[in-house]
């Protein structure tokens, strides 16, 4: 069974600011947790559309009950591949992704069209959609009544980083000031995290462009 999520966003700002905001929105104070950010393929279609996916590597601390499913080196992380179009022709850009970590434990899928909001040519729309499952027997609907919860706060942080970045794009006093993003701790366990990543990252499932 696969829990479903659906919900619609609004940020104040007109479709090109949110497309730069997008690839400039780490790190902000509400994505610390976000560590590293690396793009593995990047196209150009004969259309103009620009394809990209990206890997991320994220803090992902699962509670105490779910870490013993986890190994101990991977029960704080999490690998993230992010796949986006962007289409200048119907000013769209659709992103989906997709956990590569722990997927047998909890997958999380996440679909999201960012387009012009129909009532405020000068605002834009984000549609998003999220499938979350897990095939852990005696505990899915548990796991995925968890990673719902998580997505939910998630989701709010998201729009609040990307305000955050919108604001200090079109030199406005963010609303929240800018708070260290890495520690010497923090950068090690990126570097790490980011060796882990790739090899991860190889073997990923394929999928086609959104």
């Amino acid at each position: 069974m696969v829990k479903y999520f659906c919900c619609a966003g609004l940020l104040k700002s007109s479709w090109d600011q949110v497309c730069v905001a997008f690839w400039q929105r780490y790190p902000n104070p509400y994505s610390n947790h976000v560590l590293t950010e690396d793009i593995l393929f990047r196209e150009v279609t004969p259309s103009n559309c620009l394809i990209s996916r990206r890997l991320l590597t994220k803090t992902s601390r699962a509670p105490r009950w779910m870490e013993r499913y986890l190994p101990k080196h991977m029960a704080s992380s999490a690998y993230i591949i992010e796949d986006s179009i962007v289409d200048p022709q119907t000013r769209t850009m659709t992103t989906l992704t997709w956990n590569i970590s722990h997927a047998r434990l909890m997958s999380v899928e996440e679909r999201c069209e960012y387009c012009i909001n129909p009532e405020n040519g000068s605002w834009t729309e984000i549609k998003r959609e999220a499938w979350i499952s897990s095939n852990v027997y005696g505990l899915s609907r548990a796991i995925q009544e968890f990673g719902l919860a998580r997505f939910k706060t998630s989701v709010t942080k998201t729009m609040k980083g990307f305000e955050y970045v919108l604001a200090k794009m079109q030199g406005e006093t963010p609303s929240r000031t800018l708070a260290e993003t890495a520690t010497e701790r923090a950068r090690e366990t990126a570097l790490a995290a980011k060796e882990k990543a790739k090899g991860l990252a190889s073997h990923a499932q394929k999928k086609q462009y959104v």
